[in-house]
């Protein structure tokens, strides 16, 4: 592994510095070497895709919610008909 010699100042808030200098402690390296490796392994593409992928799984979701919907609304307007059909019949009978 090659040795570090440039130096990179990033501004972060209070409570970003302490998490990352907390997350660099629970995985046992430097302030540095955890920065670095999370560098390594962040990805814009791969967050795009994750993104896209949940988008994708939301607007699935959406529909069937949207056709489950549907199907009750249908639902208790039939039932809604049945019921003043034989509502209708028993005014007929007690007449």
């Amino acid at each position: 592994m090659a040795t570090a010699t440039e130096r990179v100042s990033v501004l972060m808030t209070p409570a970003e510095k302490k998490l990352v200098v907390t997350q660099a402690r629970k995985s046992g390296v430097s302030v540095g070497e955890y920065l670095r490796r999370a560098a390594k392994g962040y990805s814009a593409d791969t967050d795009n895709q994750i993104l896209e992928a949940m988008i994708e799984q939301m607007n699935q979701a959406t529909k069937n919610a949207e056709k489950a919907i549907d199907e009750a609304l249908s639902y208790v307007t039939e039932s809604n008909r049945r019921i003043e059909k034989m509502e209708a019949e028993a005014r007929g009978k007690a007449a």
